[in-house]
């Protein structure tokens, strides 16, 4: 998992940060955040894992892109991780993983709250990407664009039987879409609590 995270409890303060965390048996025992235990092993000395990144994208105003590229290794095994076009961060080793020793049968693209629901049972007020829905689009919503996959023969290609899925879309939503310069693209996020997410 490689993505960017707000934790106030891991990192101490509101930053936006690039985080990966692994875990082998589904987050029942095993795994960790970053370098936080051995796992994923960091070659890059330019780019801290957990480290806060900027510029950052604003509503209605500049948007940046960054390119997150996951491959396996088709001799050593290890999943490798580059960070933008030039930047390979590190490694997953091998010996991580039962399932993902040949290869992946699922991927996923898109965000995750902790919904630690308070005693009256409401949702937590955690926004997801800028806190804006998915319909609001370009300058609002929180995107990932040009989706793909990299195959056995390590190419790039479109996802097939792409679908979209949310758990509580009151609350957040996705919405999806394909073709021209964006391919294979969706926009998503949402405030979390509001009037429609108790």
């Amino acid at each position: 998992l490689c993505f960017f995270q707000v934790s106030p409890q891991l990192y101490g303060d509101n930053h936006t940060r690039l985080f990966t965390y692994w875990t082998s048996d589904a987050y029942q025992g095993t795994g960790c955040y970053n370098l936080l235990c051995s796992g994923f092993v960091q070659i890059n000395r330019e780019i801290a894992m957990g480290g806060s990144i900027s510029p950052l994208s604003s509503y209605g105003n500049s948007q940046y892109d960054i390119t997150i590229l996951i491959w396996k290794d088709p001799k050593e095994g290890h999943w490798w991780l580059q960070f933008g076009e030039k930047y390979i961060m590190g490694y997953w080793p091998a010996s991580l993983f039962s399932y993902l020793s040949e290869s992946a049968s699922m991927i996923e693209w898109g965000g995750e709250v902790v919904n630690s629901q308070s005693e009256a049972g409401q949702h937590t007020t955690t926004q997801m990407g800028s806190g804006r829905f998915a319909e609001e689009g370009w300058g609002k919503a929180s995107y990932f664009k040009n989706v793909q996959v990299v195959d056995g023969s390590n190419k790039l290609r479109n996802p097939e039987n792409l679908q979209v899925f949310t758990d509580e879309e009151n609350c957040y939503n996705v919405k999806s879409g394909n073709g021209g310069s964006w391919g294979s693209h969706f926009y998503y996020g949402g405030p979390g609590r509001n009037p429609n997410c108790p």
